[in-house]
């Protein structure tokens, strides 16, 4: 962030976002804040990828959620480090290509 690199979200972590939301003014802020990132949507075969990636992680013993699958796909589709505080996308980054920003 510091370099200039770009941030950008999806509908989903937006949507998490506000379903943990506290409060009218914690909604309005999650949406003004993120109303400047871009968006990055989903595609048909972005669905059956996360579902690979799901999948995969299940195999190897590592719980993915839904939702988190899909994010994870997404970064890897469009080479990108993902900002999170969830350690099971530590974890798929063990089995695959997944940059986690440190």
């Amino acid at each position: 962030m510091e370099a200039g690199e770009t941030l950008v979200t999806t509908g989903l972590v937006l949507q998490e976002l506000l379903q943990g939301f506290s409060g009218p003014r914690s909604r309005e802020l999650i949406i003004e804040r993120l109303s400047v990132l871009p968006f990055l949507a989903p595609d048909r075969g972005d669905h059956i990828a996360a579902a690979e990636v799901r999948n995969s992680c299940r195999r190897a013993g590592v719980q993915m959620q839904t939702i988190d699958a899909l994010i994870a796909h997404l970064c890897m589709r469009y080479d990108l480090k993902l900002l999170t505080c969830d350690g099971d996308f530590r974890q798929a980054a063990r089995i695959h290509p997944l940059k986690v920003w440190e």
